[in-house]
C-alpha cells in the first residue's frame, strides 16, 4: 500500500504592514468627527436654552409710572400729581413732544 502524498499548503501572499499615514489619516478624521459632534452638540443645547427662555420670560414687562395713575382720566391728570414732574414755573404753558 502507497502512503498518500501530503502537499503543502500554498504560499501566502507576501504580508503588507500597515501605512502609517493611514492610521493617522483614521484617527485626524475621527478627531475633527468628535470636535464637529460637539459643537453641533453645544449649539442645539444653546439653541433649546434660548428658545425655553423665550417662552418662559414671554409677555414680562416692567414699568415704572407712579401707582395710581392707570385710572386717571388724561395722561395730563395723571402726570399732574406726580411729585418727580412737578415744575416750579408756570403750570398754564404746556409742552407736548411727539
Amino acid at each position: 500500500m502507497s502512503s498518500p502524498q501530503v502537499t503543502p499548503p500554498p504560499p501566502s501572499p507576501p504580508r503588507q504592514e500597515p501605512d502609517p499615514g493611514m492610521a493617522s489619516s483614521e484617527i485626524d478624521i475621527a478627531v475633527i468627527a468628535g470636535v464637529i459632534a460637539a459643537v453641533a452638540f453645544v449649539l442645539v443645547c444653546l439653541l433649546l436654552l434660548m428658545l425655553h427662555y423665550m417662552y418662559r420670560h414671554k409677555g414680562t414687562y416692567h414699568t415704572n409710572e407712579a401707582k395710581g395713575t392707570e385710572f386717571a382720566e388724561s395722561a395730563d391728570a395723571a402726570l399732574q400729581d406726580d411729585p418727580s414732574l412737578q415744575d416750579n414755573g408756570d403750570s398754564s404753558r404746556k409742552e407736548y413732544f411727539i
